[in-house]
């Protein structure tokens, strides 16, 4: 990954790169110069209308059915505050550090964009507690993903009021003591500001924007995974000549070939047509197809991640001309069919892995010991692991379920369509998580099977013998069950891969594609 020494805030072009590096880098974020400006700019209008007491949602109103209700002036400030305080009703387990850093730098960069009327002051704070490592506590579930994350966000907002829990320096304590022990100082909520902090989709952008990330990577490694099994098995490469691929011309299909290619480049383990059987099972010969579809999906849903990061998501928004108009750019709907798309994608990956494991433990599918162990019987091997990634397939088949084709009306049917977007996104993740645990399994396997052919003086590819060697530095071949705890062995492999330290390792010898 490209290294950053800091990422300027323009609202018009942070990449998921950039929020990876914030997030999980703890990268600091500032504001352009021209962000400020429009952020002045833009407060001066909400402070006219304020004082001209003109009738505008969620500035002198009540919000959602309670829009009908005038606010005085007197008591704009005291309505931000209340929004906060009721609308902060999440549930469940909080979300992960890094999400919620990027939820911060999500809204601090749509709020720069300058559509938003809050305070400069105000999104400084937020910045603040991003950069020096205050981190709200939010629980993972009560949105709706329209209007936006309302809930999520709320607890977002609590520690900048000196309310609610937060994180920091890996301690959770209340959100005041939080604040005080940064240096940074609580505010007070002033017109519109409460409803510009949360009326937005930066907690299910920002959920389903990582997971992206990581999908992509895990189809890098969907790849390795392929090629360790296509050797372990003796597979036959003819099926990824080029010739073949690009008279179909779908992308991610030409670009995994290649990159099977690639890194068999040099084996000797591997066949060619007709030279142990004229034809491959699916799961081997059909890696470029299924492998590349999830890869034009990951790629339309990246493409739309990033759409996302740069957009206005509340309302309503404050025209440069200094209208108000309110709108809907707070559903979730754009993203919410996406974050579904990026589940099938990335559960198809775990699909065909699975059924590569099962070709790798199964002797009526290959000529090796039954479930890669030397003295079955007393002995049970890989048997079982394939049992724990069928289960986690299943699951991510039940998971894969479309959130965005659901709906609950909310706010006295005056919300009478929300997008589900924020549990679209949150269950992409879990199937991405899972399907990383389904391939550490089969590269465990496959090493497994390599080694029982090592007395036939076979050669890895020039790609693969790399991925093998990082593999069994973190976990030996298995010779005895009595020599290991198998879900032990399997957490080492899976933490390979999510250090990155399995595709940096390959990616020194040999370029993946995406």
């Amino acid at each position: 990954m490209k290294e950053f020494k800091e990422i300027v805030l323009t609202g018009n072009d942070l990449t998921l790169e950039e929020l990876v590096a914030v997030a999980r880098h703890n990268v600091k974020a500032v504001l352009s110069e021209e962000t400020i400006k429009n952020i002045e700019d833009s407060r001066k209008i909400i402070d006219d209308i304020v004082e001209n007491e003109r009738v505008i949602y969620g500035v002198t109103t009540g919000f959602g059915e309670f829009s009908k209700v005038s606010i005085s002036k007197e008591d704009c400030k005291t309505l931000q505050e209340n929004l906060i305080r009721s609308h902060a009703c999440g549930y469940g387990d909080p979300l992960t550090t890094d999400i919620v850093r990027a939820i911060m730098l999500t809204r601090v960069n749509a709020l720069s964009k300058g559509y938003s009327g809050i305070r400069l002051m105000t999104v400084q704070t937020l910045l603040a507690m991003l950069n020096k490592g205050v981190h709200p506590i939010i629980p993972e579930k009560g949105s709706l993903g329209a209007s936006g994350d309302l809930a999520p966000l709320a607890h977002m907002v609590l520690p900048m009021l000196g309310l609610g829990e937060a994180e920091y320096q890996g301690t959770v304590m209340t959100g005041k003591e939080a604040m005080e022990k940064a240096g940074i100082p609580t505010i007070q909520l002033d017109a519109k500001e409460g409803l510009a902090l949360i009326n937005g989709t930066q907690v299910l952008t920002s959920v389903g924007a990582l997971a992206t990330y990581d999908a992509i990577e895990l189809l890098k490694v969907g790849d390795i995974a392929a090629a360790l099994s296509l050797e372990a098995l003796r597979g036959i490469t003819d099926a990824f000549d080029e010739r073949l691929h690009v008279i179909r011309n779908h992308h991610g299909q030409v670009v995994t070939a290649r990159n099977m290619l690639k890194l068999v480049e040099g084996s000797t383990y591997t066949t060619r047509q007709a030279e142990l059987r004229v034809q491959d099972a699916y799961s081997l010969r059909c890696v470029p197809q299924i492998h590349g579809a999830s890869k034009d999906t990951i790629a339309y849903v990246k493409s739309k991640v990033e759409i996302e990061l740069n957009s206005v998501t509340d309302n309503p928004i404050v025209t440069r001309e200094g209208d108000v108009i309110s709108g809907g750019n707070f559903h979730g709907e754009p993203m919410a069919q996406p974050f579904d798309f990026l589940g099938i994608g990335a559960a198809e990956i775990a699909n065909v892995s699975e059924r590569r494991l099962e070709r790798l433990i199964n002797p009526q599918l290959n000529d090796l010991p039954a479930f890669l162990t030397k003295h079955g019987g007393l002995n049970s091997g890989y048997m079982i692991t394939q049992y724990a990634a069928a289960a986690l397939v299943s699951e991510n088949k039940i998971l894969a379920h479309p959130a965005s084709v659901d709906s609950i009306p909310s706010s006295a049917n005056q919300e009478d369509l929300v997008s589900m977007g924020t549990i679209a996104a949150r269950t992409a993740r879990d199937i991405v998580s899972n399907a990383k645990r389904v391939l550490a399994t089969e590269l465990m396997a496959a090493c497994q099977a390599i080694d029982f052919r090592a007395d036939k003086g076979f050669k890895l590819g020039k790609g693969t013998q790399k991925a093998y060697d990082v593999i069994r530095e973190a976990t030996k071949f298995i010779e005895v069950d009595t020599e290991i705890q198998m879900y032990q062995e399997l957490n080492k492999v899976t933490e390979v891969i999510t250090s990155g330290k399995l595709l940096e390792a390959v990616e020194s010898a040999v370029e993946l594609e995406y």
